[in-house]
């Protein structure tokens, strides 16, 4: 290279170190064991935008920021120190709990194995001896089906398919109501059922007219349900106010319903929970201050209160919000332009998860969610059995 040419080189470095540029040859290191934020923000946070959701996708390859220092693998020490369940509101039929620091198809299983595999005890078979009503035999089965029984199922046993119907994995009840000739249409509600600790009060027909042996029933109880000290302080009901059918004059229904224990997945009737679901947790942040009556636009184009006014003093007012974790991603706040995209940024934190389970009733919400756990352990255990 001639000593011109390296003049000429000289003299375009100094103009570009005027105009800002910088060598690649000069820039600093990229910083170890730390992503850029706009790449932690991608890593974490799913990208709320006016027409759709960006960034959705949960990146588990170990090594995906390795050229960083960064190791991306799942490790249980850092599992177990991230993770937490904080609860938010709890009643007796529902909760409402945060779990943090999960993957979202842990947080999916959950939602499963609530829906699915958690055993509950529900009507299976019922014998009908009398029914006059408007209501086929089918649909009045399927609607007491459906009605929830207060009853902890872990105190009973499954029964199969050899198995006789005793006290330790059937309950029946008794369904006898009447409207008289004269009188007005009669409501039957599920208070109507009467537990029958005893067992089955329906005899079996002989095959033999002729035989003398004792008549037989559906059941064979050894003992009385309500002599077990687990029912005797904490008797078996169902909810009262359900209707099950209505009934004209002169019309009567007489049945016998048997409960048995099953899970969800092989129908919905043995489902603990009436609804389960969750949502990844809300994040609002402004990127740019706004004041005066913009702000007081802000707050009223949002339909659940997240924004509010913060007065300044001196007669200025800003937007703050108030409520992030109200927020339903209507998105109603970026959607009038680009310039309100600009000024709110709406996310999601990926592994925050807000849990909302709501109970029929069978068992408290709480017991229901520890018993999931419970349930994911032993498909945990048996996987690492299968495979060592």
């Amino acid at each position: 290279m001639s000593s011109s040419d390296s003049g000429s080189d000289e003299a375009m470095t100094d103009a570009q170190q005027q105009k800002g540029f910088v060598s690649a040859l000069e820039m600093p290191d990229v910083p170890s064991q730390k992503l850029q934020p706009h790449l932690e923000l991608r890593r974490t946070r799913v990208l709320c935008n006016a027409d759709a959701p960006d960034n959705t996708d949960t990146i588990q390859y170990s090594g995906a920021y390795a050229s960083m220092g960064v190791d991306n693998s799942l490790r249980l020490d850092q599992f177990a120190n991230n993770f937490r369940v904080e609860v938010k509101r709890l009643t007796e039929d529902e909760m409402e709990f945060d779990m943090v620091g999960i993957d979202p198809a842990i947080a999916n299983a959950f939602r499963r194995i609530l829906l699915a595999e958690l055993p509950t005890m529900a009507i299976e078979k019922v014998l009908i001896a009398n029914n006059t009503s408007v209501i086929q035999d089918e649909v009045l089965s399927h609607r007491l089906g459906l009605i929830p029984i207060k009853v902890d199922p872990r105190l009973f046993d499954y029964l199969s398919e050899n198995d006789k119907p005793s006290e330790k994995n059937t309950i029946v009840f008794k369904l006898h109501v009447k409207c008289g000739k004269k009188g007005p249409r009669m409501t039957v509600t599920s208070d109507e059922l009467k537990w029958l600790p005893s067992g089955s009060e329906l005899l079996k027909a002989s095959e033999d007219s002729n035989s003398s042996s004792r008549a037989e029933t559906y059941t064979s109880f050894t003992c009385s349900q309500d002599s077990l000290p687990e029912f005797s302080s904490n008797p078996i009901t169902v909810y009262p106010d359900i209707i099950v059918a209505k009934l004209g004059p002169g019309q009567e229904i007489e049945l016998e319903a048997h409960a048995v224990k099953g899970v969800g997945k092989t129908h919905a009737k043995w489902s603990p929970v009436a609804t389960c679901w969750y949502r990844m947790l809300p994040e609002v942040v402004l990127t740019q201050q706004i004041e005066g009556k913009t702000a007081e636009v802000l707050k009223k184009k949002c339909p659940v209160g997240v924004f509010d006014i913060e007065d300044l003093g001196d007669g200025r007012t800003r937007a703050t919000v108030a409520k992030p974790r109200a927020c339903t991603l209507c998105r109603e706040c970026i959607r009038d332009g680009e310039e309100w995209e600009k000024r709110i940024s709406l996310r999601r934190v990926k592994d925050h998860f807000i849990f909302t389970i709501e109970s029929t009733g069978a068992l408290p919400p709480e017991v229901l969610f520890t018993e999931a756990v419970k349930i994911l352990e032993d498909k945990c255990e048996r996987v690492i059995s299968d495979l060592s």
